[in-house]
């Protein structure tokens, strides 16, 4: 059994995988970490490995906790990676996007894919057919949208994602909920158009915090997977393992 761990920006996600089926799946704050593994550890005591992605503020201590019980491995640049990396600046590129990459790559062979991730941030990650790595965006995730509009003017509130009633917004928080939602699905639409005008033998992977809230609301046909990194983390795991 592998336990995989991302640590995100805002919370760790983690999974417990036997060979490719996912047994059970976890969410919890940075501050329960130590505490959240010994309960998966003892609940599933035939794990022989911990997979750890970060681009979260966690102190590698934390993990190396639970040596003495299961091997750790820190995921970093100087893996192994099933594609061809032409990022201008790949030490910069974070190892959060190489997972999802990587995911993509093993599972969706020779195609075109486009990976989007909703979190925090949302990343549009783009790989060839080749298996080449090209590159993509980064943009503020809905939270993040939400905080600005009332951290950097006077009287806005700070509201919580709630799906807009009408499109054209008739109040201030129905205004800010159409400008917030609307706008991160025409972002997210406007991406995948210009990338499906320039490819074809395309697939368009969502995944993320957001990914359920926003798969339906996407004109664009697209495989929706909010547990795409814990398993892109498991197959680059499995990967790196055959090499």
């Amino acid at each position: 059994m592998v336990l995989t761990v991302d640590v995100g920006n805002t919370r760790i996600k983690a999974a417990v995988f036997e060979g490719s089926n996912v047994l059970e799946n976890f969410v919890f704050e940075k501050n329960e970490l130590e505490k959240k593994i010994e309960n998966i550890l003892k609940k599933f005591q035939n794990c022989s490995d911990l997979v750890v992605a970060s681009v979260g503020n966690i102190e590698k201590q934390s993990f190396l906790t639970f040596e003495n019980q299961l091997n750790i491995h820190f995921l970093t640049h100087e893996d192994v990676f099933p594609f061809i990396n032409k990022y201008e600046t790949p030490k910069t590129l974070g190892i959060d996007r190489m997972v999802l990459a990587a995911g993509a790559t093993l599972q969706f062979p020779k195609q075109n894919r486009l990976v989007i991730d909703a979190g925090t941030c949302i990343t549009y990650d783009f790989i060839d057919e080749n298996d080449n790595y090209l590159g993509g965006a980064i943009s503020p995730g809905l939270r993040l949208r939400y905080e600005a509009l009332h951290n950097y003017t006077a009287r806005l509130p700070l509201l919580t994602l709630e799906s807009p009633d009408l499109y054209i917004g008739n109040s201030t928080k129905q205004a800010i909920h159409s400008g917030v939602v609307n706008g991160f699905v025409y972002e997210i639409d406007g991406f995948i158009d210009e990338y499906q005008a320039n490819f074809s033998n395309f697939i368009i992977i969502l995944t993320g915090g957001d990914a359920e809230f926003l798969a339906k609301r996407l004109k664009n046909t697209i495989f929706a997977n909010s547990n795409f990194l814990l398993e892109s983390l498991n197959q680059t795991f499995q990967y790196k393992n055959r090499q």
